[in-house]
Parts: structure tokens; sequence; C-alpha cells
């Protein structure tokens, strides 16, 4: 029996709407060991600079689950939820193997559109969504349901995609592409798009007699994956992307100050923000 959000997955992805993003996950898992993990505890506590023992921490959009794992195992109690039933399935796996019926750590499954599913959920101290909402196909609301989730004086941890002009506009058509095509079409174009960007630096490493060294090491410090990162970013969709002042001034307007970005310029990628949510007394930021 499928639940609605299920249900609705399935009818987007066999539309073409929908990346399968759990579908990548599930892969990416196969790869992930204990260098990753930490890779994903440092750059977290990189961004956030702040202690996470005995916080409350809400994963929206977990995917893997790998940014919930690194959370519990900093000591944070964690609710981790994903609208994408393979993605809830990973994050549930990761669970399995590292915390085993724990109850500091909850795992659901649900959409952040979902207002009375969200609201259900309360308020933490740590909210995190890095590269999520902007698959949503409604941006803003999820930026305004996530922001919703902090406690006073608490933090927001979001990742968004850089807005390129006209080269969004053209990556948007690539993505319904290849959410049209067959399995072997989007192969190709994963593989083509990964060629394109990336030859210039294979030559270089070559040159250098250290082949593939930066395309091993991309995406390592926060433990991912160069190569899911690419089927991941040619095949997100829905996709919506946002400049850094579009995204400050959002908050702003809702009571949060900026804490701490990493933007990308004009070029591909997501910019990060770090925003805390008011002054109160009580803040988890040290």
């Amino acid at each position: 029996m499928h639940t609605n959000s299920e249900a609705s997955h399935a009818e987007d992805v066999a539309a073409g709407r929908r990346f399968k993003f759990g579908e990548n996950w599930s892969r990416f898992l196969g790869v992930l060991n204990e260098e990753r993990i930490r890779a994903a505890e440092k750059s977290l506590m990189g961004m956030l600079e702040t202690q996470l023992a005995g916080v409350s921490f809400l994963d929206i959009g977990s995917g893997s689950g790998l940014f919930s794992l690194a959370a519990r195992r900093l000591g944070a109690n964690v609710v981790s939820f994903d609208y994408d039933p393979q993605s809830v399935a990973c994050t549930a796996e990761l669970k399995r193997r590292y915390f085993p019926e724990d109850p500091a750590w909850v795992v659901r499954e649900g959409s952040v559109l979902d207002s009375e599913f969200v609201g259900s959920l309360g308020r933490f101290d740590i909210v995190y969504s890095w590269g999520v909402l902007h698959h949503t196909g409604q941006m803003w609301k999820a930026l305004e349901q996530a922001g919703e989730r902090v406690n006073p004086g608490g933090i927001l941890f979001v990742a968004i995609y850089n807005d390129q002009g006209k080269a969004s506009v053209r990556w948007t058509k690539i993505k319904r592409f290849y959410n049209a095509s067959s399995r072997p079409i989007q192969l190709m174009t994963a593989a083509a798009v990964c060629v394109y960007h990336w030859w210039r630096r294979w030559l270089k490493d070559l040159l250098r007699l250290q082949p593939f060294k930066t395309w091993r090491e991309t995406g390592r410090a926060r433990g991912m994956s160069a190569w899911y990162d690419v089927v991941d970013w040619v095949g997100g969709y829905p996709f919506e992307v946002a400049r850094p002042e579009e995204i400050v001034g959002f908050f702003k307007k809702r009571g949060f100050t900026q804490r701490k970005a990493r933007t990308e310029g004009g070029g591909l990628g997501c910019n990060e923000f770090v925003l805390l949510k008011g002054d109160a007394p009580g803040s988890v930021v040290r």
C-alpha cells in the first residue's frame, strides 16, 4: 500500500517530472566508508561552528542519510525526512547500520511542502537542508517552511543552486531531457556532461603525473562522490535557482541574520548559508 506522497512521487517520476534521487543515493551507499563519514562531520562542524551535543537537529531532504548520520555521531538528537521513498530507505539503512534502535534518531517520510506534516515535527535548534529545497518545485515555500522550523536563537543551514542566468535556463532544459529519457540515454547524458566539465582537469592531472587526482578528491570535503554528484546535478529536477542576495534578503525579512556564507560567484553549484534566527537568550550558537 502506498502513502499519498509515495503515489505522487511515483507519478512524477513516471511522467519525467522528477529525478530518482533515492536511486542515486542507494548506489552512493555502496562507496560510503568511515573516511567519508568523518569528512561529512568535519564539513558540518566547519560551517556551523558550534557543538552539536544535545541539540535538536532537523534534516530536511535527508537523501543518502550521510549528514543525519554525521549529526547523530556528533551528539545531536536527529529527525530526518525525505519525500523520495528510496531516500528514506537509504537514511533508515544508515541508522540501522550505525544507530539501530536509537530513539534519538527518527526517520520519517514526508514533504517539506506539506504544512501539516512539517508543523507536526515541532521546532529545532538546527535545521539543515543542503541542496534540497530547489528540487521541490516550490522553492520559496519550501524555504519558508524550513525557516519556520527553527527555534528562536537557532540556526538554519541551507544550500541553494546559484542563479547563472541563461546558463541556468539551459540546465533546466537538459534536466528535463534527462528525466524524460531512457536509462541508456540518461547514462550517456551524464557521461557527456562529466567529460565536458572535467576533461581539462583530467588533462592537467595527467600532465602532472597524477591521473584523476582532482576527480578523486572532489566532493571528499563533504564525504561525497564526484560521479554521484554529477548524476545528481544532471538529473536533479525540479530545478530552481537564486542569487545569494535573494536568499539573504528573504530570510532577513523573517528575522534571520547571516552568520556565514560560501558562494559560487557566477559559477556552477550551490551557495551555502548559515543563518541565525534572531538573537534570543539561550541561542545554540556558542
